[in-house]
């Protein structure tokens, strides 16, 4: 039972910070094998490799690369490169 809290407090508190995502813009590209390797090399490597991977624009790139140093990006990154977005690079829009 107290394995189950633990578990539901976490995913409470992942959750609770899904809405700050939802304004982002930028749109979908279709997930492919490439961009789930890309997200994969994004997640695991650096941040910015799988955008440069899915050809990118270069500010985006360094972008992600430059927030990478914080370790909570790396999952944004991931996701990122994964449905391969295309577009929102600043002015709220990373």
């Amino acid at each position: 039972m107290k394995k189950f809290l633990v578990y539901t407090v976490i995913v409470s508190m992942l959750l609770a910070c899904a809405p700050v995502f939802a304004g982002t813009h930028g749109r979908n590209g279709k997930v492919s094998g490439r961009s789930i390797g890309a997200g994969a090399l994004s997640l695991i490597i650096w941040p910015g490799i799988g955008q440069a991977i899915n050809d990118q624009k270069y500010e985006k790139n360094l972008t992600h690369a430059l927030l990478g140093l914080t370790g909570v990006f790396r999952i944004w990154s991931c996701y990122d490169a994964v449905v391969d977005r295309q577009g929102g690079v600043w002015h709220n829009r990373i």
